[in-house]
């Protein structure tokens, strides 16, 4: 019942990448500023390089660039990319059917299951990994007046 964080990994991702520009990255690297292993790291890299998001070259001056300006990838294409489902989903075993509850849940939450998936889908379509990125560096500009 617990939820995914790939969405989480892989914006913090692309933003490493924005952040580094035309250095490339190697997923040693992104997995220690995550603080994940490594694997998690080269398997987000595959999906977005799959959906077109980032190019990666292997070998010892290799690793990982964006392959779109930063204002060009919104929230809701990485989601797309790297959750299967929207934020909430119906079961995942169908419920029992001799229950009441149970045989009728799916069509009562089903179309309210369907609107809440589509706001944040309307949320993360109107923001873009150069927001995040401006984010991240307004709040490191922060911490040093401090």
């Amino acid at each position: 019942m617990s939820t995914s964080s790939r969405f989480a990994v892989a914006v913090h991702t692309l933003s490493l990448l924005a952040w580094a520009g035309d250095e490339p990255l190697k997923s040693e690297q992104i997995a220690a500023s995550v603080n994940t292993n490594a694997v998690v790291i080269r398997r987000i890299l595959c999906a977005l390089s799959n959906a077109g998001l980032v190019t990666t070259q292997t070998g010892a001056s290799g690793g990982s660039r964006l392959a779109r300006l930063p204002a060009k990838i919104t929230l809701l294409d990485v989601h797309r990319i790297v959750e299967e489902r929207g934020a909430f989903a119906l079961h995942r075993r169908r419920p029992d059917r001799c229950c009441p509850v149970g045989k009728s849940i799916e069509p009562a939450l089903e179309e309210v299951l369907k609107e809440v998936n589509r706001a944040i889908e309307r949320v993360l379509a109107g923001v873009t990994i150069e927001d995040i990125l401006q984010k991240i560096r307004s709040g490191a500009r922060s911490r040093r007046r401090r």
